[in-house]
């Protein structure tokens, strides 16, 4: 079945290998988004009925806090509306995901996307009609009300943001203008996934293929070096020849999270963006200083690949190369679901029937095809199932990316089972730890069930290499992210030039003296879409911390600690981060989870060095 996707692409011959049409893949390697809108008809019948919204939302401005009883119909209002809205984004996205050259769908998005701006900038008026309450006045609310205390925590961080509110007029302004606000992210989508097209190289038979996100990957570890070299380095002449455009998006992204933060009385951006998170600041700080007290072990790892190797100096596209030799790890989608069930066992039954339910209800859409977005993701909403999307390649890596993916996605199926619409969303913070729960389990179930040494020192080497882009490689992105907002809050401009000097520093500092400073490697920042979405990275290093100690919870077999995990996958935001983690049985405020994360990093590190 999953064969029959990749005849065109797999064909043997002397033309270059080429990338499928959506249209010329088994729709059995795709999701099946029918359980949200039948067809692109009923979504543009649900879309027709958005401008009632407005209407029904538009007699609450002159009287929303009247009463209990005024506020609580007001909400209820707003989350029936909300959820369908969130439907309505969630399948054209996904529509639009699946080939971005689709110019029907991207406009279905940008559509919904126009709307959802309108939308909050007529509903702006509630946050701050409820933060200017007095104490007293909405305790009698909530006394005299019943159901209207349900809503309390949601309120409380309302009113906790009132410091940081402007006038209901100025906060419909600002909402009503989102979607240019988020002009940099969208044109670098654009750019990145359908515009630009990426060279031809020769692969290891001397053939020709057409470089592209979804195989750049596979491609970057071939053990044939010209290959992963010629791949490197024709990936990188796009992001070159696109340099000061890439810069540009990026530089309009930085300085409207300074604006936003700036007029809404904050310090920073990223005050800003971790206090709609309600994690401490010092949670950041504390990541990035403990990592780059430890950055002589990502150069000890650096060195570790350059004698596994035998190479006598290691560049950037030798980081990515499976060091082990004759180990050749592929799986067909089936093979790799069995994998994963087995090394999820642990869980319990019931996380079991919902893996099940992902495979067999078609949650996860891996086709390879043009056009398609780069990348994985588990996505969806209140009312759909939690969808995931990648480009399945068979590798030891996909096999990893799939189970995180699921981790992601049993997460909200949980929350959105155990919790009501209100509470169902997990914060950010909290989102990476199932997920890398889930390739900690893998990792251990590989090793325990594997006798073959190479394949052993495979599956270490490959757990050291997530680590190492994972924790390591995340949190110099942060740093990066951090130091460029920084920048431009104190005037600096964010040309390609200063973006390419300051990265190549901080690669250099990271990865220490071994590595061969690549001049392709300082443009690594154009890539990442992940320095669109607001301070997001740092969580995958915290994410990965807490799941290693959740992990060892688990595999320790008491139940009663895995049942506290569970819970804490049920909690939605019912609580504030920090605390839903103490709750389960880590404390995030704390230095331990990262070190103790360190010290399983040089345990592994430590086992291959002896045999180097």
């Amino acid at each position: 079945m999953r064969k029959d996707s990749y005849k065109l692409w797999q064909a043997a011959g002397s033309e270059a290998r080429r990338t499928p049409k959506r249209s010329e893949v088994d729709p059995a390697t795709t999701w099946d988004l029918t359980p949200i809108y039948a067809d692109d008809e009923a979504w543009e019948a649900a879309f027709a009925k958005t401008p009632d919204y407005l209407k029904e939302i538009a007699p609450f401005r002159e009287d929303l806090t009247k009463s209990g009883a005024r506020i609580l119909e007001f909400t209820r209002l707003l989350e029936q509306q909300i959820r369908e809205l969130e439907k309505l984004y969630v399948y054209a996205s996904m529509r639009n995901d699946e080939d971005t050259s689709v110019s029907k769908y991207s406009g279905m998005q940008a559509r919904i996307g126009l709307f959802l701006s309108q939308y909050g900038a007529a509903v702006a008026f509630a946050e701050s009609a409820i933060a200017d309450l007095e104490d007293e006045k909405i305790e009698e609310f909530y006394r005299k009300t019943p159901g209207l205390d349900h809503y309390r925590r949601r309120f409380d961080k309302m009113r906790a943001s009132k410091p940081h509110l402007l006038s209901p007029e100025t906060e419909e302004v600002l909402a009503g203008a989102s979607h240019i606000f988020g002009g940099g992210e969208a044109v670098f989508s654009v750019l990145d996934n359908a515009d630009q097209k990426f060279p031809t190289i020769k692969d290891e038979a001397g053939q020709d293929v057409e470089i592209n996100h979804a195989n750049y990957g596979l491609l970057i570890e071939s053990r044939d070096r010209r290959v992963r070299k010629d791949t490197f380095e024709q990936y990188y002449t796009v992001y070159n020849q696109y340099r000061n455009t890439y810069a540009k998006t990026l530089e309009l992204q930085v300085n409207q999270a300074n604006y936003l933060a700036r007029v809404h009385k904050f310090s920073s951006a990223r005050e800003a963006a971790l206090f709609g998170t309600e994690v401490p600041e010092a949670v950041y700080d504390n990541l990035v200083d403990t990592v780059n007290k430890n950055l002589p072990l990502l150069h000890r790892y650096v060195d570790l690949r350059k004698k596994l190797l035998g190479l006598d100096e290691v560049h950037n596209y030798d980081l990515h190369v499976p060091v082990v030799p004759n180990v050749e790890l592929k799986y067909s989608m089936e093979e790799a679901q069995e994998i994963i069930k087995k090394a999820l066992a642990p869980m319990g039954e019931d996380y079991l029937k919902i893996l099940d339910m992902a495979f067999s209800e078609r949650w996860i859409d891996y086709a390879v095809n043009e056009g398609k977005r780069s990348g994985a993701y588990s996505g969806g909403c209140y009312d759909s199932n939690p969808y995931i999307l990648l480009s399945w390649q068979g590798s030891l890596n996909n096999l990893y990316t799939l189970a995180h993916e699921l981790g992601h996605s049993c997460h909200s199926y949980l929350s959105r089972r155990e919790q009501d619409a209100t509470y169902a969303n997990y914060p950010i913070f909290l989102a990476e730890i199932a997920s890398t729960c889930n390739e900690n389990l893998l990792t251990h179930y590989l090793l325990a069930t594997i006798d073959d040494q190479r394949v052993r020192r495979y599956i270490i080497m490959n757990y050291l290499d997530g680590f190492k882009g994972t924790v390591f490689r995340q949190t110099q992105f942060a740093e990066f992210e951090l130091f460029i907002h920084q920048q431009s809050q104190a005037g600096k401009a964010l040309t390609a030039d200063f973006l390419k000097d300051a990265y190549g520093e901080l690669n250099a500092r990271y990865y220490g003296p071994d590595l061969v400073r690549d001049p392709e490697i300082a443009l690594e920042w154009a890539r990442i879409p992940h320095f669109y979405y607001n301070f997001y990275v740092y969580q995958y290093a915290t994410g990965f911390s807490a799941a290693t100690a959740f992990a060892e919870r688990i595999l320790s077999g008491d139940n009663a600690k895995r049942d506290a995990y569970l819970a804490f996958l049920s909690s939605g935001c019912s609580d504030k981060p920090i605390p839903t983690l103490e709750k389960a049985g880590v404390d995030m405020t704390s230095p331990q989870p990262v070190d103790d994360t360190m010290k399983a990093f040089e345990h592994y590190l430590s086992l291959l060095e002896q045999e180097a």
